[in-house]
C-alpha cells in the first residue's frame, strides 16, 4: 500500500462518523480489518474502570439538525458530521433565536469553518456551524433536532499483532499506535490508520523480522488508557521502542515528538532518520504533547513512545475544524510519513551492537570491497564502509555509530549486510533489552 491507496482508504473512511464509542467505530475497524484481516477486534463494556477512568455509555446519532419556521434545514448532520456536537444527547424542541445560541459552538477567530466540539463526560447537546453562519441568523423560531442515543454498550478497539520470523529480538515488540475516534477530519483522524494500515502490509512481506509488530487502533485518550490498563504487565516487559501515528497526511512539515525522557531507542532512531530525511524538520518536547504519548509515556506506564507527525496536532490552522477535509492530506503527504517511519523500522531491525573480527584494519580488496588501485581519493567511494569498520568495537549500537560518523542508517545497512556476508562484522549478543 502506497501513496495513492492510502489516499484511496481515506476517501472511504472519511465520511464515517467516529466517536469515543459506536458505529462508526465498529465500520471504520471493519474496513481496516480488510487489509489486515487477523486483527482482533475488542469490545469493553460501559461501566468498565481503567485506572482513574470508566467507560461511559456507548453514543450513536442517526440524524440531527436546526431548521428554521418554514422547516428549512439551517444546518444539518447529514450535510457535515462536525455540526452535531460529539456524545450530545438527544433533544428536539422549538426555541428562539437567543436560546438556540445558548446551544451553538463556533471557532470565533476562524469564522468560516466548522469546529470540532465534544461532551464526552457531561450529558448535554449542542451544534457547531461557522461564526459567519450563526452570525446571520435572524430572529424566529427554530427547530432543535437530534436523533441520538446514549446507552450502555462498548467501547470498542482493534490489535493486530506481527510475529517476528526469526530468532534476535529476543521476544521483544515494537508498538505503533493510532487513533479511530474522530468524524469527518482527514489530517488530524484518517491519516495516521491509514499510514498504520500501509506500515503492516508493507512488514508483512518483509521476510526477517527480528521484532514482533504490535499495531493498535484506539478512540484517542479513554481508548489508550483501557488498553493499557489490560496490558501494561505485557507492554512494559516487551515493547523496545513505540511510535504514536497522528497527523501523518499533509505535505507542509515534518514534526518530532520527544518522549517523556527524550532519550528512548525510538527517540533516537527518529532523531537520527529525520535529520537526513527532512533536515528541516521542528522538533517539540514533551511539554508540547497532546495525543496518545501522554498516555503510554505516564509516569508508572513509562513505555519508550515518541511521535513523528507531518504538521503536529495544534499546530496547523485546520486542526479540529471541518478544514481539515480531503484536500489537507495528498498522496505525497502519506507516503513520506510511510517513508519515514519505514526506514525507523528498517533502522531498529538493525540496531545491533557490531564489533570487526579482526585486528587492525582489514584487507578489503581482497574480499572486492575497496579499489584495488591507490590514488587520492580512491578511498572516498568507501568511506563510510571505512568509518563503520573503525566504530565497529562492539561497545556503540548502528545508531549510535550512524551518529557519530555522520552517515544515514539507510548507507549503513547494506553496508552492514556486505561486511557481516565478507565475516568481517559480528553480532555482540546479550547487550540488553532494545539493542
Amino acid at each position: 500500500m502506497e501513496g495513492k491507496e492510502m489516499y484511496r482508504l481515506a476517501q472511504r473512511l472519511f465520511p464515517i462518523c467516529r466517536s469515543l464509542t459506536g458505529n462508526g467505530v465498529r465500520e471504520t475497524l471493519k474496513i481496516l480489518q480488510e487489509t489486515m484481516p487477523n486483527m482482533q477486534i475488542y469490545e469493553v463494556p460501559s461501566g468498565t474502570r481503567a485506572f482513574d477512568w470508566t467507560v461511559p455509555d456507548e453514543w450513536n446519532i442517526r440524524d440531527g439538525f436546526i431548521a428554521d419556521g418554514q422547516g428549512k434545514r439551517v444546518v444539518s448532520f447529514k450535510d457535515h458530521n462536525l455540526h452535531i456536537m460529539g456524545y450530545s444527547e438527544p433533544v428536539d424542541q422549538i426555541v428562539g433565536l437567543e436560546e438556540l445560541k445558548r446551544h451553538i459552538y463556533v471557532q470565533e477567530d476562524q469564522p468560516d469553518v466548522i469546529p470540532y466540539v465534544t461532551s464526552y463526560y457531561k450529558r448535554r447537546f449542542g451544534f457547531c456551524m461557522s461564526k459567519r453562519q450563526r452570525d446571520g441568523l435572524r430572529a424566529g423560531q427554530y427547530r432543535m433536532y437530534i436523533d441520538s442515543t446514549l446507552e450502555p454498550g462498548f467501547l470498542t478497539y482493534g490489535e493486530y499483532l506481527l510475529p517476528a520470523t526469526v530468532l534476535g529480538g529476543a521476544g521483544q515488540e515494537i508498538l505503533l499506535s493510532t487513533y479511530i475516534c474522530h468524524p469527518s477530519m482527514a489530517n488530524n483522524e484518517l491519516s495516521g490508520p491509514c499510514v498504520a494500515a500501509a506500515l503492516a502490509c508493507w512488514l508483512e512481506k518483509q521476510p526477517v523480522r527480528r521484532y514482533a509488530y504490535r499495531f493498535v487502533f484506539v478512540p484517542e485518550t479513554l481508548g489508550s488508557i483501557v488498553y493499557i490498563s489490560r496490558n501494561l504487565e505485557h507492554l512494559k516487559r516487551a515493547v523496545a521502542a513505540g511510535f504514536n501515528l497522528s497527523c501523518v497526511g499533509d505535505n507542509r512539515a515534518y514534526s518530532y515528538i520527544e518522549s517523556r525522557k527524550g532519550d528512548t531507542l525510538a527517540d533516537r532512531v527518529a532523531r537520527n532518520v529525520l535529520r537526513t530525511h527532512a533536515p528541516g524538520y521542528v522538533t517539540y518536547s514533551y511539554l508540547k504533547r497532546g495525543s496518545d504519548e501522554r498516555q503510554y509515556n505516564a509516569p508508572g506506564v513509562d513505555l519508550p513512545v515518541c511521535s513523528i507527525c507531518r504538521s503536529k496536532f495544534g499546530e496547523y490552522p485546520e486542526y479540529h475544524t471541518s478544514a481539515d477535509d480531503l484536500s489537507l492530506i495528498s498522496p505525497e503527504g502519506l507516503q513520506g510519513a510511510l517513508d519515514v517511519y519505514r526506514k525507523c523500522l528498517r533502522g531498529l531491525e538493525y540496531n545491533r551492537y557490531y564489533r570487526v573480527s579482526c585486528l587492525c584494519e582489514p584487507q578489503l580488496g581482497k574480499r572486492g570491497l575497496y579499489p584495488t588501485e591507490s590514488y587520492k581519493g580512491s578511498a572516498d567511494a568507501v568511506r563510510d564502509m571505512m568509518n563503520l569498520i573503525a566504530y565497529a568495537d562492539g561497545s556503540m549500537d548502528l545508531i549510535a555509530i550512524s551518529d557519530t560518523i555522520h552517515a544515514p542508517l539507510e548507507t549503513l545497512i547494506p553496508l552492514v549486510d556486505r561486511l557481516t556476508e565478507a565475516g568481517l562484522l559480528e553480532i555482540c549478543e546479550g547487550r540488553g533489552k532494545g539493542q
